[in-house]
């Protein structure tokens, strides 16, 4: 039986890296989308050209209906789930001054990068509880896990991004709590922490971050790729950590050493 992946934000940037890589290893891939149903398709696409079964599901994480559509495709398609990545994400529209920051930036921001992936998980973390009380051998086959695409955010102050950083530090906590939580049932629950990476979300400082990796930002001067993220995200599925939960693997160059 194949195994099935669902990749929110998984039509472009690091979410399309994730979704072909899973599609070039043998996955089932749900591809979700919010709005960029061009880019998505493309995605998509690639995707079933490696031979994989895909299903590109437009839906808004951020909205409970929403998110029960999702999952109630994805279900009624493959008849299971075996990993969630939790991808979809956004900067906020604006980057303003921390004392400028409006509410509904706030909620737009905290919707979509962790109040929609704690509920989505929740929903999915119940589905794998009955998949794996329904066949006791599953973790001796495959551990179902999740994965949180997290941001060095979580802890690297950004005071015109200040909605970005709080979302992220939450996915830290949630990505925490699940794994305490699902451990016991041989669920793993990690988080992949992306550093400076080259999408459209970073395209608007890509100057800044230029310069800042020439001058030694980071250990290993490069930008980090989706592709980057997207190896990290394959070794995790292929059961590589099997006494790790819980666990930040870091995808950053080296920027979360403290260095003198």
């Amino acid at each position: 039986m194949n195994k099935v992946a669902l990749v929110t934000g998984g039509g472009r940037g690091i979410g399309r890296a994730i979704s072909l890589g899973l599609a070039r290893n043998g996955w089932c891939v749900v591809i979700n989308y919010r709005s960029n149903k061009q880019t998505a398709e493309e995605t998509a696409s690639l995707a079933r050209e490696t031979g994989a079964q895909v299903l590109l599901l437009q839906a808004d994480i951020g909205i409970s209906s929403d998110r029960e559509q999702l999952i109630n495709q994805a279900l009624a398609r493959f008849k299971r789930i075996d990993v969630l990545v939790n991808n979809a994400g956004m900067g906020p529209r604006q980057r303003v001054d921390l004392l400028e920051v409006s509410e509904g930036s706030y909620d737009e921001v905290m919707d979509t990068n962790l109040k929609g992936p704690f509920f989505i998980t929740q929903r999915v973390a119940r589905m794998m509880l009955e998949q794996v009380q329904v066949d006791p051998s599953q973790e001796r086959v495959f551990a179902p896990c999740i994965i949180n695409i997290g941001s060095i955010s979580a802890y690297t102050s950004s005071t015109n991004r200040a909605e970005y950083c709080l979302s992220k530090a939450g996915v830290a906590m949630m990505t925490t709590l699940y794994a305490d939580r699902l451990a016991a049932a041989g669920i793993r629950v990690y988080e992949i922490r992306p550093g400076i990476v080259d999408t459209d979300m970073t395209s608007v400082a890509k100057t800044k971050y230029d310069q800042l990796i020439s001058e030694g930002l980071t250990p290993i001067q490069r930008w980090g790729t989706p592709e980057d993220v997207s190896l990290a995200v394959l070794a995790v599925v292929e059961g590589y950590f099997p006494l790790s939960t819980g666990e930040v693997f870091n995808v950053d160059g080296g920027f979360h050493m403290r260095r003198l």
